[in-house]
């Protein structure tokens, strides 16, 4: 699954990349700021590409809009860091929101884990030719009407891997469903129907991926000794 993200790009830089205005991302700068390692494990704040002509920031974990109540909330959240692609139109919490509300989360490169007995190796997986590319994700409003906040939250759909992730991904065999550039603004498009939507959640490329060995206190700090993945292990 993708649970484990990286964005270490400033919010100027994600602007331009998108053609988005950087003013909403500019005020959560200190937190957004230089995140090599973003775990979805704590609902993190982080920026997300809409329709609108802004960059967003939503926290990760989906709360769908029919949430009844905070403990109901807490609860669904952990169940949604990911959205699985096979079965994204089945689920209630996202098939309304594939239909209507997807989204773009940026990316400089994401973790996973191989699995070798015991051993848990970890891999930092990037694309070669693009420092920010797209990972398709949806998104949903949810208002708590206890407090009458509003929480906007969002989901990573995955999809199977490819030859390189299958590799260093090889117990459930995931990987983010990866948008080319050509894509990124047709998958925001909210009149797609479901068949053209499919057509987004294949693996991507695996030529155009690399990865490679990182330290197990990655989220301590950025790496500077890479030790490359050799794709013909």
């Amino acid at each position: 699954m993708c649970f484990h993200n990286s964005m270490s790009a400033k919010a100027v830089k994600l602007a331009a990349r998108y053609g988005r205005k950087s003013d909403v991302v500019e005020i959560y700068q200190d937190i957004l700021n230089e995140q090599y390692h973003v775990s979805a494990f704590t609902f993190p704040k982080y920026p997300i590409i809409t329709t609108s002509d802004e960059i967003q920031v939503f926290n990760w974990g989906l709360i769908p809009f029919w949430t009844k109540d905070e403990a109901n909330a807490d609860e669904i959240r952990r169940m949604t860091l990911n959205a699985r692609a096979d079965t994204i139109f089945e689920k209630p919490s996202f098939r309304e929101p594939i239909m209507k509300k997807r989204c773009i989360v940026p990316s400089t490169g994401y973790f996973e884990w191989r699995h070798e007995g015991a051993k848990k190796i970890p891999y930092y997986i990037y694309l070669k030719d693009e420092p920010i590319f797209s990972m398709a994700g949806i998104y949903d409003s949810w208002l708590d009407k206890e407090t009458g906040e509003e929480y906007s939250t969002f989901s990573i759909i995955t999809t199977e891997t490819n030859s390189l992730t299958d590799y260093i991904h090889n117990t459930k065999h995931r990987m983010p469903a990866i948008l080319s550039k050509d894509n990124e603004e047709k998958w925001l498009n909210p009149n797609l129907t479901k068949q053209e939507i499919t057509t987004f959640l294949h693996p991507y490329e695996a030529d155009k991926m690399d990865a490679y060995v990182i330290e197990n206190d990655f989220i301590k700090k950025k790496p500077t000794d890479k030790t490359i993945l050799n794709k013909a292990e």
